[in-house]
């Protein structure tokens, strides 16, 4: 059951955190006035987004809110590394122009139905995590967020042809909704949504998230399948409804140009069918409880798999270069 928690900080400790790294609206009316739950939906651009599908999936939640104005703005000079991530500008006959600076807000959006739920997003702080997670705190305690549901994609060794696989984290195992895949303990590079997860835990707010697993070699590409699963995700977790048909639409479009592609290559195909073996061997080893290692089938090697991941790349850019053209 949702329970929207009040706001316990101190008015002076809270309005100094404010002040230096987020700005956030005094007066969001619908808001205030809102008596039942409020997700926050978390994406922040550089790191956990293979196939670009968290970036499509924010562009896309933008797109079908009928409005989606600014209710927080992150003081992105404290966070970002201008010299590690150069932002654009554009260079006109004789002057710059069109400055793409980057933007750490939190926007005010509405599902099909017209519930309304907040998204951040923006650039991934590269310093201040912990002032970042902060910052994230004091725009859940002034708008009473109930849920924190953070979106990412991370390349795997499967097959486009089987289902997409996702992680499901939280701070609150009440909140999980399946038995994880994982067992044991793994150590990985940490992100600032992984520490935001963790640190509103520690101060008693909810916060999950789903990783959507996508073939490797579509990493590098738009994959919007897995963005319209990571939207499918978070609709459930958050009571929201989004309409996903154009996602589902560029999807299949992507699809049938990967086949057209592996028809008229050979060698990149055999990958893509050891692949499937593999994960194959996997589905029904988990279903009768034996090891999970497939041993009668041939696997691609990293060196192998590194080459046809360039060659797919290469193939997709020039789709109307055959192999006569190799």
């Amino acid at each position: 059951m949702w329970k929207r928690k009040p706001n316990n900080r101190k008015p002076q400790e809270q309005a100094l955190a404010r002040s230096k790294l987020v700005h956030i609206v005094d007066e969001v009316a619908e808001l205030d006035a809102l008596d039942g739950p409020l997700t926050m939906i978390q994406v922040l651009d550089g790191f956990l987004d293979a196939g670009n599908a968290a970036a499509r999936a924010v562009r896309h939640l933008v797109a079908k809110s009928d409005a989606a104005p600014v209710v927080a703005t992150f003081d992105v000079d404290a966070f970002h590394d201008y010299r590690a991530r150069r932002p654009g500008i554009s260079f006109v006959r004789d002057h710059y122009e069109a400055y793409d600076a980057p933007r750490l807000v939190v926007r005010l959006l509405h599902d099909t139905g017209g519930t309304p739920y907040l998204l951040l997003s923006g650039p991934e702080p590269d310093n201040r995590w912990e002032a970042f997670a902060r910052a994230v705190r004091d725009v859940v305690e002034r708008f009473g967020v109930t849920d924190v549901i953070s979106l990412g994609s991370v390349p795997m060794a499967v097959p486009h042809t089987r289902p997409l696989a996702v992680t499901h984290h939280a701070n609150n195992r009440d909140l999980i909704s399946e038995e994880s895949q994982w067992t044991g303990e793994m150590r990985v590079p940490s992100s600032a949504q992984a520490l935001v997860e963790v640190r509103l835990g520690e101060w008693g707010h909810d916060a999950e998230g789903f990783v959507v697993h996508i073939p490797h070699y579509v990493a590098q590409m738009d994959y919007p399948l897995a963005a319209a699963e990571l939207i499918e995700r978070a609709e459930i977790a958050g009571r929201l409804t989004i309409d996903l048909t154009e996602l589902r639409q560029e999807a299949e479009a992507r699809a049938a140009e990967i086949t057209h592609y592996l028809a008229d290559n050979a060698e990149v195909a055999e990958v893509v069918s050891a692949l499937e073996r593999q994960y194959d061997a996997f589905a029904r080893a988990e279903e009768s409880g034996s090891s999970l290692l497939a041993g009668n089938e041939p696997l691609p090697t990293g060196d192998e798999l590194g080459r046809e991941f360039e060659r797919f790349l290469a193939g997709l850019e020039d789709p109307d270069k055959g192999e006569g053209d190799k």
